[in-house]
């Protein structure tokens, strides 16, 4: 006996989402790439230089853990884009400081994340690609905003930022 799947009552927005992520994060990690940046370095370098921020509120805004913070912060302390500083707010605490080249760095990588994110949206007729990021919207800030507790957890699969 032939057993037959399931018919499918929904599209399956969990591949589609899935899927459009995963080639837009290789896409954006080989631009950031020809500058010498990750991801990860874009959004430390970024979100430090709004504000005074400590490692550990950068690598809760990127969804980082504490160890590939570390890293990260590393690195771009060795490329001489940022450094570790004490806070001017609060003695105890240290900061991550951007430098002048970082700063610049900060920039350049900024119009390749919005050239990457531009490209992709380019692929859509202009109403489907605000209905398309107003949906996405509502969704993160809405349903799908925090994950569920699970006894099997699922793979984190992207940082913000």
């Amino acid at each position: 006996m032939t057993s037959m799947a399931p018919a499918r009552t929904e599209p399956d927005l969990s591949y589609l989402l899935d899927h459009t992520s995963h080639v837009l994060r290789t896409r954006m990690a080989a631009a950031l790439g020809e500058i010498g940046l990750t991801a990860r370095m874009h959004c430390v370098l970024v979100h430090a230089l709004e504000e005074e921020r400590t490692q550990a509120q950068l690598a809760e805004i990127g969804d980082m853990d504490k160890t590939t913070m570390v890293v990260t912060v590393d690195a771009l302390e060795e490329a001489g884009l940022a450094e570790r500083r004490p806070s001017t707010t609060d003695r105890r605490a240290r900061i991550i400081a951007v430098t002048e080249a970082g700063a610049e760095v900060a920039r350049q990588s900024q119009e390749i994340v919005d050239g990457v994110h531009e490209s992709a949206l380019s692929s859509l007729p202009d109403d489907e690609r605000e209905v398309l990021v107003r949906a996405l919207g509502r969704l993160a800030a809405g349903h799908l905003e925090a994950p569920v507790e699970s006894p099997r957890p699922a793979r984190r699969a992207r940082q913000r930022g």
